[in-house]
């Protein structure tokens, strides 16, 4: 059974770099390596405060009626 849902709250500057990951990346192929794309980036980006926040990154949700700093997630 998972935990309940915790609700979270981004400060300023999280909710910049989560937003700055999401952004395209400008790319110039070299041979067979491919960099990270904006869905990769946003990923490692929610790992990264699920890590310091203590939630599992892949169950977070938005909460209705909200702005987007807010969020919930089931707590580690």
């Amino acid at each position: 059974m998972a935990p309940p849902r915790q609700e979270f709250k981004l400060t300023p500057d999280q909710l910049a770099t989560l937003l700055d990951a999401s952004q395209p990346t400008p790319v110039i192929k070299i041979g067979n390596y491919t960099p990270a794309g904006p869905q990769q980036n946003a990923n490692a980006a929610w790992r990264a405060l699920g890590e310091e926040l203590g939630f599992r990154p892949f169950t977070v949700r938005p909460v209705p009626g909200k702005d987007h700093a807010f969020f919930t997630a089931e707590p580690v």
